[in-house]
């Protein structure tokens, strides 16, 4: 599907994501990152009518919590997140009700309303217990159809404890020696804990998965996620949608510039069948242009007025 970047933002105006995984997941924090805040999320019902936080809290607490509930955070309203809590605590009603919601959003006629991406959150701090009955469960009875899952291993840095843990137990072994057999301990834990291998031999295993540490630091991003979860879309339309919510993000917005565009001229170019040519140059900088939403673009024509314009 070829479209502008105009086009799309007609078709599709937000990217509506479902956040799984148990409470204390760091959900919350996660998104903050995505959404480049530290602010809470406004939360809206499905007739976009906005909640207050204590009746949110109120209905958790009785277990009533709705999935419908759209989640979205003033600095970037081009994402729309839902909650899937509830689930997670082993509920059929919820599981239940977490399926109907994948089943009906995956594939609805109201483009608007339909999901795009799920993120499925599973906290390292427990990764002796990664993988619970809600895990097993989802992966096995959960088609998401078109879906793409991306399995989120957050609190990844909780690893590195563990490690340090053992490490400082081994008799014989400095401080220098410890510290840097760490990262290959903190590899040998995960490996052996399997997480990744039982997740890709379930029914409906994810489509990849990123680790998430040190997210209490302000520099830390989620690029590797979003640009994960760009890969697994498919769908060029739905890459440049998500794309579209990037308004910092210039390195996935060169990737896929190179990678949709400027690559294929080069190749088409290399082969002969297409020689990149001086009248090939400004349809070849509209195509890379709309992977840029967020980036004007000047035409020379508007730039010789500009200049003509100037004292």
């Amino acid at each position: 599907m070829s479209l502008s970047a105009q086009d799309v933002k007609r078709k599709f105006r937000r990217f509506r994501i479902l956040v799984a995984g148990r409470a204390n997941a760091g959900k919350t924090t996660l998104l903050q990152k995505v959404c480049n805040t530290t602010e809470k999320p406004k939360i809206f019902d499905g007739k976009g009518n906005k909640i207050g936080a204590d009746v949110v809290k109120s209905s958790v607490n009785r277990g009533d919590h709705d999935i419908n509930n759209e989640l979205v955070f003033r600095s970037n309203r081009r994402f729309v997140f839902h909650d899937s809590c509830g689930f997670e605590a082993g509920g059929e009603d919820e599981f239940k009700k977490m399926k109907e919601f994948v089943s009906e959003r995956a594939s609805t006629r109201k483009l608007d309303e339909r999901i795009h991406a799920i993120w499925y959150c599973i906290p390292m701090d427990e990764y002796h217990r990664a993988i619970t009955v809600a895990e097993e469960r989802f992966f096995s009875e959960c088609d998401t159809d078109n879906v793409p899952v991306i399995a989120v291993f957050t609190k990844f840095d909780a690893l590195s404890a563990v490690a340090l843990g053992e490490l400082r137990r081994t008799p014989g072994l400095t401080r220098k020696d410890i510290l840097e057999r760490t990262p290959e301990r903190v590899e040998e834990i995960f490996t052996n804990a399997n997480i990744w291998g039982r997740l890709c031999g379930t029914r409906h295993p994810p489509k990849n998965y990123v680790r998430l540490a040190k997210m209490n630091i302000d520099e830390t991003d989620c690029g590797l996620l979003l640009e994960y979860t760009t890969g697994a879309l498919g769908d060029e339309a739905l890459q440049m949608l998500l794309i579209s919510t990037q308004q910092t993000n210039l390195e996935l917005c060169i990737t896929y510039a190179v990678k949709k565009v400027a690559l294929a001229y080069i190749k088409r170019a290399s082969q002969g069948s297409m020689p990149v040519s001086e009248n090939q140059w400004i349809p070849m900088q509209k195509e890379i242009a709309k992977w840029f939403p967020h980036t004007g673009v000047v035409s020379h024509a508007m730039l010789a007025q500009w200049w003509c314009s100037m004292p």
